[in-house]
C-alpha cells in the first residue's frame, strides 16, 4: 500500500545554495558534501546545473556513486522557437549523468508576458515538450514551477494551466517554488490545498525561499496541505536570505509530526555533524543559535534554569540534544559532553563504560582543547586519534625535530615574478633522525612535500595519500597578525577514504604542521603500519 504520509526529502545545497553570497563549492566539495548527504539518506541530491560554469560541468562529468540517494541535474526547458529535441541547454541536461533531472519553467504570467516576451500559450508548450523528451532519456523528470505563488495569487488559472501540462506530460513531481520568498503560511496552505484537489499530493512538492523568514513554515504548512515532496538546503544556504533549512525541516517532521521521512534514528543523530561538517567546508564559523543543532541550541545559563535542568532537562529542552547530535551546554558548571563523546567512541569502535574514569578525562581534554581553539566536529580523525592516544593505542610513527621554511619572491631570468617556498625537516623514526629539504608552491605545500619525501621510504602506505582542502580560520581577529588560527586538512586515498584533521597555533605553518600530522598518522593507522626497527639516517 501507498504510504500517504511519506513525505520525500530533496536537497538543493549544491546548486540552490551555491547562489548564496560567499559560496563557492569545488568539485571536490561537491563530491564530498554529495556522499555526506547520500549516507544521511535523503530521497534527493541536485547537484546543480550541466552547462552553467567549468565546476557544475567536472562534477557531472562522471556520477559521484551515490548509493541510498538519487542524483538529480538542474536546468531549464526548451527555449522558445526550438524544438525539445534541438535545444542545447536541454541537450546538456540530459546528457549529463544524473540519474533524474529537475527543469525550471515560468508559470506567472507576468514573467511569460514581461521576461519571455512569448505567447502564454507557447510557453505551457514548452513545459509539455521539455518534460516528454525528457522521459525518453531519464526515468525520473520534475518541475519547478517558478514563481509559482505570485503566479497563482496573479493569474489561477494559467498557473494550474502550467502544472497540469507538466503533470500529463508526465512529471514525477510538479514544484510549487515561492521564488521571492514573499509568501506566508496561510497563503501557502490555501494555493497547495487548491493544487492538490487537481493534482494529487503525491505528485506536488513545495521549494520555499526564506525572505519573510517562514521558509520553515511555509514548507510545514504545504505537507500539512497534502504536498508530498519537500526541497531545502543545508542550513538554509541561498540566494538573498536563503532557502528553506532542510536541517530544522528533517527535525521538525521526525520529531514534531508523525510524517514518514525514510530516515532512521542514527541519520537523525547526525543533523548537528552534518550542519556543521558543511560550515566548516565553507570555512565559516557555525550559527551558535541555530535551531536544533546550534551551539546554543541547549545552552542554559545560570539561575532557575540550570536549577531545574539539573533536575529533569524536559523542563527547558522540548527535546533531548543527543537526538540530534547535539549536546547540552550549562554555562556555569559546563557538565556536559559524555553523552556525546560515548557515542563518538562508539562509532570508532571504542567501546568504554560510562564510569570509566577515562571518560571524564577525555572530556576534560576535549573540552580544554576546545577553549584553545580546536572544533572535532568537523575533524573526526583528529578526535579519534586523541581518544586512541589517551588509551595508548597511537604508535609513534614519527616525531618532528624541527621544521625551517623559506620563502624567495624574486624576478627570473625570463623577468617573472615568482614565489617559491623551501621547506626542511627533521624527523626521528625508531630512534633514528632523518633530514630532507622539498620545494613547493607555498610553504604548507613545501612542508608536505618533505615530511613525505622523509616518510615514505619508510612508510610506503602514504604513497596513494593526497591533501584534497586546506582551510584557515582566524579564531582572535582582534588580535591582528597575532591571531591564533585553525587550520583543516583533508586528506584522500585510494581507497576511497576521506579524513578531516586539525591545527590550532598562533603560528598557521605550525598550525599545519599539526593538522598534517594527524593526517599521515592517522592513514598510517588505518592501515595497520609498524613502526619500523631501525630507520635509515
Amino acid at each position: 500500500m501507498v504510504n500517504d504520509r511519506r513525505v520525500y526529502l530533496f536537497d538543493s545545497t549544491l546548486r540552490d545554495g551555491a547562489q548564496s553570497q560567499g559560496v563557492d563549492f569545488s568539485v571536490s566539495d561537491k563530491l564530498a558534501i554529495a556522499r555526506v548527504l547520500d549516507r544521511l539518506g535523503l530521497d534527493y541530491v541536485e547537484g546543480g546545473w550541466p552547462g552553467a560554469n567549468p565546476t557544475d560541468d567536472a562534477f557531472f562529468s562522471e556520477s559521484p556513486g551515490l548509493e541510498r540517494s538519487r542524483f538529480v541535474a538542474f536546468g531549464m526547458t526548451r527555449r522558445p522557437g526550438r524544438s525539445a529535441e534541438n535545444d542545447p541547454g536541454l541537450a546538456g541536461l540530459l546528457n549529463s549523468s544524473a540519474e533524474a533531472v529537475c527543469m525550471v519553467g515560468k508559470t506567472w504570467d507576468f514573467h511569460v508576458d514581461v521576461a519571455l516576451e512569448i505567447k502564454r500559450s507557447e510557453n505551457v508548450a514548452m513545459i509539455a515538450d521539455s518534460v516528454a523528451h525528457a522521459l525518453t532519456r531519464k526515468d525520473e523528470v520534475m518541475f519547478d514551477a517558478e514563481h509559482f505563488f505570485d503566479g497563482y495569487k496573479a493569474n489561477p488559472a494559467y498557473a494550474m494551466e502550467c502544472l497540469e501540462a507538466a503533470h500529463k506530460a508526465g512529471a514525477r513531481w510538479v514544484v510549487l517554488c515561492d521564488t521571492n520568498g514573499g509568501t506566508l503560511p496561510d497563503e501557502v496552505a490555501r494555493i497547495v490545498g487548491a493544487v492538490c484537489e487537481r493534482i494529487p499530493g503525491s505528485h506536488v512538492g513545495i521549494h520555499c525561499h526564506n525572505d519573510t523568514e517562514n521558509a520553515v513554515a511555509n514548507s510545514l504548512a504545504a505537507i500539512d496541505a497534502g504536498a508530498r515532496q519537500v526541497q531545502g538546503t543545508i542550513n538554509g544556504l541561498g540566494e538573498r536570505c536563503g532557502n528553506a533549512n532542510l536541517i530544522s525541516l528533517i527535525a521538525n517532521l521526525m520529531l514534531k509530526t508523525d510524517y514518514d521521512v525514510g530516515l532512521d534514528e542514527h541519520a537523525l543523530g547526525q543533523l548537528t555533524h552534518v550542519s556543521r561538517l558543511l560550515d566548516d567546508r565553507l570555512n565559516r564559523q557555525p550559527a551558535r543559535h541555530a535551531a536544533y543543532v546550534g551551539e546554543a541550541a541547549f545552552a542554559h545559563k545560570g539561575g532557575l534554569h540550570v536549577s531545574a535542568v539539573a533536575k529533569d532537562p524536559r523542563t527547558y529542552e522540548h527535546i533531548d540534544p543527543a537526538t540530534v547530535g547535539n549536546r547540552r551546554h550549562i554555562v556555569v558548571s559546563d557538565q556536559a559532553g559524555r553523552s556525546n563523546i560515548l557515542a563518538r567512541l562508539a562509532e570508532i569502535g571504542i567501546d568504554l563504560d560510562p564510569k570509566d574514569p577515562g571518560v571524564n578525562k577525555l572530556v576534560d581534554e576535549v573540552k580544554a582543547r576546545e577553549f584553545e581553539g580546536f572544533a572535532y566536529d568537523g575533524a573526526e580523525a583528529s578526535f579519534e586519534l586523541l581518544a586512541r592516544r589517551a588509551r595508548g593505542e597511537v604508535p609513534s610513527y614519527f616525531s618532528l625535530a624541527r621544521f625551517r621554511i623559506m620563502d624567495d619572491r624574486r624576478w627570473n631570468a625570463r623577468g617573472e615574478l615568482v614565489t617559491e617556498s623551501e621547506a626542511t625537516v627533521t624527523l626521528e623514526v625508531a630512534g633514528k633522525a632523518k633530514m630532507e629539504v622539498a620545494d613547493g608552491n607555498g610553504p604548507v605545500n613545501a612542508l608536505d612535500t618533505a615530511l613525505r619525501k622523509a616518510l615514505v621510504p619508510l612508510y610506503p602506505q602514504l604513497e596513494d595519500m593526497r591533501l584534497v582542502d586546506y582551510k584557515v580560520r582566524i579564531l582572535t581577529p582582534q588580535a591582528g597578525t597575532r591571531a591564533v588560527t585553525r587550520v583543516m586538512i583533508e586528506s584522500a586515498d585510494s581507497q576511497g577514504r576521506r579524513w578531516t584533521t586539525i591545527g590550532v597555533s598562533t603560528n598557521v605553518i605550525d598550525a599545519s604542521f599539526n593538522a598534517l600530522h594527524d593526517g599521515i598518522t592517522w592513514k598510517l593507522l588505518q592501515d595497520g603500519a609498524e613502526v619500523p626497527a631501525e630507520a635509515a639516517v
